[in-house]
Protein backbone atom coordinates (compact mmCIF):
# COMPACT_ATOMS: atom_id res chain seq x y z
CA UNK A 1 0.00 0.00 0.00
CA UNK A 2 1.47 2.93 -1.14
CA UNK A 3 0.37 6.50 0.52
CA UNK A 4 1.38 10.00 0.29
CA UNK A 5 0.30 12.79 2.76
CA UNK A 6 1.18 16.61 3.22
CA UNK A 7 4.03 17.11 6.03
CA UNK A 8 4.58 20.07 7.98
CA UNK A 9 8.18 20.79 8.61
CA UNK A 10 9.02 23.27 11.26
CA UNK A 11 12.41 24.25 11.65
CA UNK A 12 14.23 24.46 15.19
CA UNK A 13 17.52 25.77 16.82
CA UNK A 14 21.07 23.99 15.34
CA UNK A 15 19.01 23.36 12.26
CA UNK A 16 17.06 20.62 13.56
CA UNK A 17 13.30 20.05 12.16
CA UNK A 18 10.61 18.98 13.86
CA UNK A 19 7.32 16.86 11.44
CA UNK A 20 4.19 16.52 11.83
CA UNK A 21 1.19 15.16 9.64
CA UNK A 22 -1.97 17.12 10.34
CA UNK A 23 -3.92 14.53 8.81
CA UNK A 24 -2.67 11.39 11.28
CA UNK A 25 -3.53 11.67 15.15
CA UNK A 26 -0.57 11.39 16.87
CA UNK A 27 2.44 11.42 14.01
CA UNK A 28 5.16 13.21 14.93
CA UNK A 29 9.01 13.34 14.52
CA UNK A 30 12.28 15.27 13.90
CA UNK A 31 15.45 15.31 11.88
CA UNK A 32 18.92 16.93 12.86
CA UNK A 33 19.03 18.15 9.85
CA UNK A 34 16.21 18.66 6.90
CA UNK A 35 17.51 15.19 4.88
CA UNK A 36 16.86 13.16 8.61
CA UNK A 37 14.46 14.83 8.95
CA UNK A 38 12.82 13.70 5.26
CA UNK A 39 13.77 10.37 6.19
CA UNK A 40 12.10 10.54 9.83
CA UNK A 41 9.29 11.18 8.22
CA UNK A 42 8.72 8.85 5.80
CA UNK A 43 9.57 5.79 8.66
CA UNK A 44 7.16 7.73 11.23
CA UNK A 45 3.96 7.80 8.28
CA UNK A 46 4.64 4.04 7.25
CA UNK A 47 5.01 3.08 10.89
CA UNK A 48 1.50 4.72 11.59
CA UNK A 49 -0.03 3.59 8.83
CA UNK A 50 0.83 -0.25 9.44
CA UNK A 51 0.16 0.26 12.55
CA UNK A 52 -4.10 1.26 11.16
CA UNK A 53 -3.84 -1.34 8.34
CA UNK A 54 -3.20 -4.14 11.38
CA UNK A 55 -5.58 -2.63 13.33
CA UNK A 56 -8.67 -2.00 10.88
CA UNK A 57 -8.67 1.63 11.71
CA UNK A 58 -10.18 3.53 8.54
CA UNK A 59 -7.15 5.30 7.12
CA UNK A 60 -7.39 9.12 6.69
CA UNK A 61 -7.94 11.03 3.84
CA UNK A 62 -4.55 13.01 2.93
CA UNK A 63 -5.43 16.91 2.78
CA UNK A 64 -4.39 18.87 -0.79
CA UNK A 65 -1.42 20.50 0.19
CA UNK A 66 -2.51 24.28 -0.65
CA UNK A 67 -4.78 24.05 2.44
CA UNK A 68 -2.18 24.13 4.97
CA UNK A 69 -1.63 26.76 6.79
CA UNK A 70 2.06 27.26 8.17
CA UNK A 71 3.89 29.48 10.11
CA UNK A 72 6.73 31.65 9.16
CA UNK A 73 9.10 29.30 10.15
CA UNK A 74 7.55 26.19 8.81
CA UNK A 75 7.24 24.35 5.46
CA UNK A 76 4.88 21.84 3.98
CA UNK A 77 5.90 19.12 1.88
CA UNK A 78 4.38 15.59 -0.01
CA UNK A 79 5.58 12.56 2.56
CA UNK A 80 5.74 8.79 0.45
CA UNK A 81 5.53 5.38 2.11
CA UNK A 82 5.10 2.06 1.17
CA UNK A 83 3.34 0.02 4.53
CA UNK A 84 4.47 -3.13 2.13
CA UNK A 85 8.00 -2.50 2.25
CA UNK A 86 7.73 -1.35 5.66
CA UNK A 87 6.31 -4.23 6.62
CA UNK A 88 9.03 -6.77 4.92
CA UNK A 89 11.55 -4.90 6.52
CA UNK A 90 10.39 -4.71 10.19
CA UNK A 91 7.73 -7.55 10.57
CA UNK A 92 10.27 -10.26 9.94
CA UNK A 93 8.70 -12.62 12.52
CA UNK A 94 8.32 -16.38 11.77
CA UNK A 95 4.93 -17.87 12.32
CA UNK A 96 4.55 -21.40 11.90
CA UNK A 97 1.94 -22.79 9.49
CA UNK A 98 0.06 -26.35 8.71
CA UNK A 99 -0.30 -27.51 5.72
CA UNK A 100 -1.17 -30.85 3.58
CA UNK A 101 -0.05 -31.81 0.66
CA UNK A 102 0.05 -35.16 -1.14
CA UNK A 103 2.44 -37.58 0.21
CA UNK A 104 3.74 -38.12 -3.20
CA UNK A 105 4.26 -34.44 -3.71
CA UNK A 106 6.12 -34.64 -0.25
CA UNK A 107 8.15 -37.51 -0.93
CA UNK A 108 9.53 -36.55 -4.37
CA UNK A 109 10.10 -32.51 -2.59
CA UNK A 110 11.93 -34.41 0.19
CA UNK A 111 14.00 -36.41 -2.68
CA UNK A 112 15.20 -33.04 -3.91
CA UNK A 113 15.73 -31.61 -1.11
CA UNK A 114 13.25 -28.72 -1.11
CA UNK A 115 13.01 -26.29 1.53
CA UNK A 116 9.27 -25.94 2.08
CA UNK A 117 9.61 -22.81 3.73
CA UNK A 118 11.38 -21.21 1.11
CA UNK A 119 9.11 -22.52 -2.05
CA UNK A 120 5.74 -21.44 0.06
CA UNK A 121 7.24 -17.63 0.76
CA UNK A 122 8.47 -17.49 -3.02
CA UNK A 123 4.69 -18.46 -4.02
CA UNK A 124 2.95 -16.70 -1.99
CA UNK A 125 4.97 -13.36 -2.68
CA UNK A 126 4.40 -14.24 -6.69
CA UNK A 127 0.94 -14.82 -6.14
CA UNK A 128 0.51 -11.62 -4.09
CA UNK A 129 2.04 -9.52 -6.13
CA UNK A 130 4.98 -8.18 -3.88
Amino acid sequence: MKYVYPAVFTKEKGGKYAIHFPDIESCYTCGSNLADGLKMAQDVLAFTLYDYEKEGREIPTASDIKDIDVAEDEFVNYTTCDTIEYRKRHNNKAVKKTLTIPQWLNEEAATKGVNFSAVLQDALRDYLDI
